[in-house]
């Protein structure tokens, strides 16, 4: 296997060489604070487990071979040369720690854009992840944070004083170097490589020898990445020696898996460093024939929910690696990781033909419907589903608002908190717990989890024993009228159910009721063009007002979600409803019968009311001024 890698070409071979000599040429570029930051707090912060970085650099390296393979097909200049693999190179004496691949490679901006930015930052709430656990403790689950932020090839600075990248993008006859130190800059500067393919240099660091030497190496290699596909070996003695066994791991049958090769797979796949949730393993046959090794987060991505809503799971065909942007599951199971590999689909296919192929639709479909099987198998144990829907629950009711087929199987996994429950709580649940001559299971949408149990909305149903579902997250705001109706019981907002409440007995009071006639007109004119109406209510207890949506149309926090999204909404104000037997709409009414003035109260109220449903005063300080003046008042 004798293959002395002659791709560095531009490389020092020195032996005493232990320092990248400056690039002539180079172009100086700095790190944006972000990325200096993230740097700054994988160099001291993630000590306990060094060793990942060669998980993530021998990762990308297999993931960019597999995009050149997949470009080939298409492109016959873009083939893969004969034994196409990742390479690992120690070089002891001039303490540097090379990968290779014959990748796709990157252009000089590619280099730029992908290693001096990082599209999803995520370095304050790295920083402010670390800093909980003080030093010494938890020492063994930092390096989950790697995955859990992608951090990827900066883990490269955890063992290394200096990097660099030499890449030729597949394609192209020019190749560039990226080089830094990792403290603030770094430059790009022209490069020579013989064919296209990546070269990552690593500079070890004094204290991190045990990187420099091949069977240490060999090690880490078996323990992260024995299931890439890709050939990786490490340069011994002069020879280039197999590190892995490159086994189709969803290929072997489920006896012969264990839990430790799945674990590390899914780690592979998902680039996540937690347990999965669920594993999924079968084999198809019948009319179409495919394997599939599917997994189920144990925990949610960080900034998950600011992804790409495709799904990601990766399409093989023979074992061949074809593209991760088959759609294999729909947007509402993008955190579903895996592989799915089909004898039935020729090796050469196209893009064109993925989308046309009724064979791949009827694979999506079986897919999907086995992953929907998982989850109502696993959703009876409560406890573990509730951990389920905690991460991924938003993500599944969007195929509620989106995905016709499969809205009903949907609404029955979905959770729910309650207005009268411990816990979660499901549609069917409320269903059976609905009261006599109930017509409708009521929800209120908000956007604090916390305050919405406290909202004056919720006032007059509690009173009456009426349970309501209380939805925090933005899509519950669509969803519910696009079920429409559970177990044939019709989904309504209480913002817009509170005429059913005349159906069910009040609470009792005192039966001090303010005369309503002629305070209504009078803070409808203060009020003016700022509300539609103000009207009296039967839905308030403890609380003086409420907004409630004018007419049929979109409640309140949806009215707020589009405006947020940059979405044109009619402009409908609000209507102001009126607790009468509160005792300051009783005194504002014994007011306008003398003939006084409720303007700046009124206008107070209504300020007050936004504030109960989650929106500021329109205007601030005229509000402050008011209350301040009416405090006054109240006080001399």
């Amino acid at each position: 296997m004798e293959r002395r890698d002659t791709n560095m070409t531009d490389q020092a071979t020195d032996s005493d060489k232990a320092q990248p000599a400056p690039q002539a040429g180079g172009e100086e570029h700095a790190f944006s604070a972000e990325v200096g930051r993230l740097l700054d707090l994988v160099v001291h912060a993630l000590y306990s487990e060094r060793e990942i970085f060669l998980r993530e650099l021998v990762a990308n390296a297999a993931d960019a071979t597999d995009r050149r393979r997949f470009e080939a097909l298409t492109d016959a200049a873009r083939t893969l040369p004969e034994g196409a693999g990742v390479r690992i190179d120690p070089d002891k004496d001039a303490r540097r720690l090379t990968i290779s691949d014959d990748g796709t490679g990157m252009s000089k901006d590619e280099l730029a854009r992908n290693l001096g930015t990082i599209a999803r930052s995520g370095t304050r709430a790295f920083g402010q992840e670390l800093d909980k656990q003080k030093p010494g403790e938890n020492a063994g689950d930092r390096p989950s944070l790697i995955g859990q932020f992608g951090v990827g090839f900066y883990a490269a600075f955890m063992v290394a004083d200096h990097v660099d990248v030499v890449s030729r993008r597949a394609g192209s006859d020019e190749a560039w170097r990226w080089s830094s130190d990792g403290k603030g800059s770094f430059t790009l500067s022209p490069a020579t490589r013989e064919r296209p393919g990546t070269d990552i240099v690593l500079y070890i660091k004094e204290d991190a020898d045990e990187f420099l030497d091949a069977w240490r190496l060999e090690s880490i290699v078996r323990k992260w990445a024995d299931h890439i596909a890709w050939p990786i070996t490490i340069r011994r003695d002069g020879e280039d020696t197999p590190a892995n066994a490159g086994t189709a791991l969803w290929r072997k049958p489920k006896g012969e898996v264990t839990e430790e090769q799945l674990t590390e797979f899914y780690r592979h796949v998902s680039h996540n460093f937690d347990t999965p949730w669920a594993t999924l393993h079968w084999h198809a046959e019948g009319t179409i024939e495919f394997t599939a090794l599917l997994f189920i987060p144990g925990s949610r991505p960080f900034e998950f929910g600011e992804q790409v809503r495709d799904s990601r799971v990766r399409l093989h065909v023979r074992r061949m690696f074809i593209t991760d942007d088959a759609a294999l599951l729909p947007p509402w199971m993008r955190f579903v990781q895996g592989v799915v590999d089909t004898e039935d689909l020729p090796l050469n296919v196209s893009r064109e033909m993925l989308q046309a192929t009724p064979v791949l639709a009827r694979i999506r479909k079986a897919v999907t419907n086995r992953v929907l099987n998982e989850l109502r198998s696993r959703a009876t144990d409560a406890e573990s589903y509730a951990t389920f829907w905690d991460n991924f629950g938003p993500v599944l009711k969007e195929g509620i608002w989106d995905d016709a087929e499969y809205r009903t199987d949907l609404a029955g996994l979905a959770r729910f908190r309650s207005s009268t429950e411990e816990g979660w709580t499901t549609l069917a649940d409320y269903v059976s717990r609905m009261k006599d001559g109930q017509e409708a299971i009521y929800y209120l949408t908000g956007d604090n989890p916390d305050t919405l149990p406290a909202s004056p909305q919720l006032e007059g149903f509690r009173a009456r024993g009426i349970e309501v579902l209380l939805l925090s997250d933005p899509v519950d705001s669509f969803w519910p009228d696009r079920l429409g109706t559970f177990e044939g019981k019709a989904l309504r907002s209480v913002s817009q159910g509170h005429a059913d409440l005349d159906k069910f007995e009040a609470p009792q009071d005192d039966g001090a009721r303010a005369d309503l006639e002629a305070l209504l007109p009078a803070m409808k004119a203060a009020l003016g063009e700022a509300v539609s109406d103000v009207r009296g209510t039967s839905r308030l207890v403890g609380s003086a007002v409420v907004l409630s949506a004018a007419g049929q149309g979109p409640d309140l926090q949806l009215q707020r979600l589009l405006r947020r999204s940059g979405q044109a909404v009619p402009d409908q104000a609000p209507v102001l409803e009126i607790n009468a037997t509160h005792p300051l709409i009783r005194d504002l009414a014994d007011r306008v019968a003398r003939g006084e003035s409720v303007a700046d109260i009124a206008l107070i109220l209504l300020d007050i009311a936004r504030i109960q449903d989650g929106e500021s005063p329109k205007d601030p300080t005229a509000f402050a001024s008011r209350l301040t003046a009416t405090l006054t008042q109240i006080q001399g």
